[in-house]
């Protein structure tokens, strides 16, 4: 059983739980697996199914609250703000818990970036999990416009945009810290130091993630409409296809990609004392 040094005594006390090897940089034998191209598959239609759901759902709620169509309800009609965070969080809930045993469950290009930078997966891997995602996202977010598209381009199509009296920068920052929340949940969620002293954490572990995305969308629609997920808001940009769209679009990649990152960094460098281990090791070493 691995050991680990006690502060409080000094000594050496056995853990009781095991991290897994850091996944290969590259690793070139996946290719050659039918369990990587079931993964593919899982996280494809993964997010097919939450854009279709999700975009569906504001679209819904957009044409329901249109004062033009429904004067007399809009003031109470469709699933509100509160209900398109929920859409949002109970997908990522549900798309999780059915995938996580086959590939993970990323649904989320960010997601997979942030496990790659902590080695949890290879450079192959994420990259192909990033196309398959992105590829899923089009697909959904077109099931939506092929089944309603009148109301697909008069609501936008579901689209992440700045919001007006907005800077970039605000824009930038709020996906920052929305992406930072969710990946940081991901990490706390699946890390085998808390599996290990709690037996039921595995089974809740999709809870909290779709919990995590549902607080963010409240704090941040207003904002940007939330990305937090390049892929879904590349997949609306591409079928809704107007300048807005496009104006904005590096937002939704450059924030969640960067808020991926500092989370990976905090979760494997603070919590779990990467960068102590590493310099105790370093230290230890001199001295051979």
């Amino acid at each position: 059983m691995a050991k680990n040094l006690d502060a409080s005594t000094g000594g050496l006390v056995a853990k009781d739980y095991t991290d897994p090897p850091p996944a290969p940089l590259v690793d070139w034998e996946e290719l050659g697996c039918w369990s990587f191209y079931r993964a593919l598959i899982a996280e494809f239609i993964a997010t097919l199914l939450f854009l279709y759901v999700t975009v569906a759902t504001v679209i819904g709620y957009k044409h329901q609250s249109d004062a033009e169509v429904f004067p007399e309800d809009v003031a109470c009609a469709g699933v509100g703000v509160l209900g398109i965070a929920w859409a949002f969080g109970g997908m990522i809930f549900i798309l999780v818990y059915c995938t996580a045993g086959i590939s993970g469950g990323h649904i989320n290009p960010a997601v997979t970036f942030g496990l790659f930078l902590a080695r949890k997966v290879s450079l192959v891997r994420a990259l192909f999990y990033m196309v398959a995602q992105c590829l899923g996202a089009i697909c959904g977010v077109g099931l939506v416009k092929a089944f309603q598209k009148a109301y697909f381009m008069r609501y936008g199509g579901g689209a992440n945009r700045l919001s007006d009296g907005y800077s970039k920068g605000t824009g930038l920052a709020a996906e920052i810290i929305g992406t930072f929340v969710l990946v940081y949940t991901v990490f706390s969620a699946t890390d085998p130091k808390r599996n290990a002293r709690d037996s039921h954490v595995p089974v809740l572990a999709p809870l909290p993630i779709g919990f995590a995305v549902f607080m963010v969308h409240l704090a941040t629609i207003p904002i940007t409409g939330t990305g937090i997920n390049p892929a879904r808001s590349l997949g609306s940009a591409v079928l809704y296809n107007q300048e807005k769209a496009w104006d904005d679009q590096w937002i939704f990649w450059a924030g969640p990609f960067i808020g991926a990152a500092i989370a990976a960094a905090y979760h494997q460098y603070v919590l779990r004392a990467g960068a102590a281990k590493a310099l105790g090791s370093f230290r230890s070493n001199t001295h051979v």
